[in-house]
């Protein structure tokens, strides 16, 4: 049974209800409730759990997802959820509220997305933006259908099943970037910040952040001239801004060099401009990236 269960049987129980009024089926009438900390945790979660879940995200459409702060309705949708869908060190808020108001119904994404250490960190910090490559999103959403059956068991299986399917759509994905991305004859992937690593390692190509892990981490000029002497020693004909994030440091390491830029989603939160649903923008990245490397 789950802890959304237990609460509704212990309120029955305590005002002696337990009539036709009052159900322990766990809400499967409206579907399992589950909150993910941003967009690429919500997407995931409502393939697997299809329509037996109703999915909601802490990170508005529009908002840049590391910053979030918790409003008190946020944190009462955490303490309600039958699951809390996170990515532990990605959004300080929400690992508060993991730890203090959802212990017994919280699950880290990050404990099956294969996480790397962040390049020189002595802290051993790691970098979060698995999402990026569709093969380790595919193994979460594997484990995302684990955890569901844990709170629902009679409905295992079609959680697996939703899995796969999902599972089948993103490795099609990733063979199609795979495609996109072959015989480039730029190999250095100059962006904005540092999110683009696991996409960077599984298509070939040596990302170079202009700034941080976080978008928040600013170089200094110094490190900015390095930059673009980076990008006119390689031959880089792109360097690339984002959704979500002030285009300006990017921007003038592009004008620095003499070089064009464009725009990349890195799907932390949905934007006004992004090209529709994961499996979209991941595709319009695709073609940004394709142009932007000299990709044959």
């Amino acid at each position: 049974m789950s802890s959304k269960a237990a609460r509704l049987v212990a309120a029955c129980a305590a005002t002696a209800l337990l009539t036709a009024g009052c159900s322990t089926d766990d809400g499967h009438g409206e579907g399992l409730q589950v909150v993910a900390g941003f967009y690429p945790l919500e997407w995931t979660a409502a393939r697997v759990g299809g329509d037996l879940v109703q999915v909601t995200s802490l990170t508005p459409p529009g908002a840049e997802a590391h910053d979030l702060e918790l409003a008190p309705k946020d944190v009462g949708a955490i303490v309600d959820a039958d699951l809390l869908v996170h990515l532990k060190g990605f959004q300080p808020a929400v690992d508060d509220a993991a730890a203090n108001e959802a212990a017994d119904h919280s699950w880290d994404a990050g404990s099956a997305a294969h996480l790397v250490p962040v390049d020189g960190s002595d802290d051993g910090a790691v970098d979060p933006h698995f999402w990026l490559d569709p093969t380790r999103l595919a193994d979460v959403g594997d484990a995302l259908a684990g955890q569901l059956a844990k709170v629902d068991p009679q409905h295992a299986d079609t959680y697996e099943q939703n899995a796969a399917d999902l599972r089948a759509d993103l490795e099609g994905l990733d063979g199609e970037i795979s495609d996109a991305l072959a015989d480039c004859r730029v190999d250095t992937l100059v962006t904005s910040h540092e999110a683009f690593g696991y996409l960077a390692d599984h298509y070939g190509f040596e990302m170079v952040g202009i700034s941080g892990i976080s978008p928040a981490q600013e170089p200094d000029p110094a490190a900015l001239a390095q930059i673009a002497d980076l990008v006119e020693q390689r031959g880089v004909t792109t360097v690339y801004t984002e959704t979500l994030v002030d285009p300006s440091v990017a921007e003038t390491v592009a004008d620095e060099a003499g070089v064009r830029t464009a725009v990349l989603d890195p799907l932390e939160g949905l934007a006004d401009a992004s090209a529709g649903d994961y499996l979209d923008v991941m595709r319009a990245d695709a073609d940004v990236l394709r142009e932007g490397q000299a990709c044959s």
